[in-house]
């Protein structure tokens, strides 16, 4: 999982398994609000940062996240 996700799952009240440090679990106390806000708070800083780069915001979000093609 790319560490970026898993620290703010972590933030959001997530744990490492036992057996797999890179996966996460949750139960009644993972807030998916607070991730979601989290993750769109992150997005909303990276196209910040790039929105005059040669590259659009959008493909830096992705970079970030580990999920770009």
């Amino acid at each position: 999982m790319n560490e970026h996700i898993l620290k703010l799952a972590l933030q959001s009240g997530a744990w490492h398994q036992v057996y797999d440090q890179e996966r996460f679990m949750i139960d009644s106390n993972f807030d998916v609000e607070q991730f979601a806000q989290l993750i769109i708070r992150e997005c909303a800083d990276i196209a910040t940062i790039n929105a005059h780069q040669w590259k659009t915001p959008g493909w830096y979000v992705l970079q970030h996240f580990g999920v770009a093609e």
